[in-house]
């Protein structure tokens, strides 16, 4: 099915992108900028980490909506028929898509005043809260592309 091949494709490179982004940036730079900088430098380093992996977040989040909505009706003819994985899929789409939006319009902006304050322990309680959340999307994150491999039949 040749038509379903580019879809399905980015698709897969799109979740890579997010969610590989968020393995990489919870488990390795955290702890790395952790133990090599300094609080004021290592919130620099945050605000200018999240400029950048923000703008493809944003690709990916309409790359997976576009190709997500197209291979559905591609393969099934809606949401009502397709399978509970396919749902589960879309579902956990949503949760993420919704903690990524908390983080960059409510949460960032705190950060961002804090460092350009140079109030430091504003700064570092705002990235905290931003790596709790960080943290859960990476976790549903993981979820969603267990059950879409595994395509569990629910």
């Amino acid at each position: 099915m040749l038509s379903f091949t580019l879809p399905y494709t980015l698709h897969v490179l799109a979740a890579l992108a997010w969610v590989g982004g968020m393995f990489f940036a919870w488990l390795i730079l955290r702890p790395a900028t952790a133990a090599a900088l300094e609080g004021p430098a290592r919130l620099r380093l945050w605000l200018e980490v999240f400029r950048r992996f923000f703008v493809w977040v944003w690709v990916a989040v309409a790359i997976l909506a576009i190709s997500g909505i197209g291979m559905l009706h591609m393969r099934f003819s809606g949401f009502e028929t397709a399978p509970k994985y396919v749902q589960l899929m879309m579902g956990g789409a949503i949760v993420m898509f919704a903690l990524f939006l908390r983080v960059q319009a409510l949460l960032l902006p705190d950060l961002r005043a804090a460092v350009q304050a140079e109030d430091w322990p504003a700064g570092a309680a705002a990235l905290g809260r931003i790596r709790r959340l960080v943290g859960i999307n990476l976790l549903l994150g993981l979820a969603v592309v267990a059950v879409a491999s595994l395509r569990l039949p629910l």
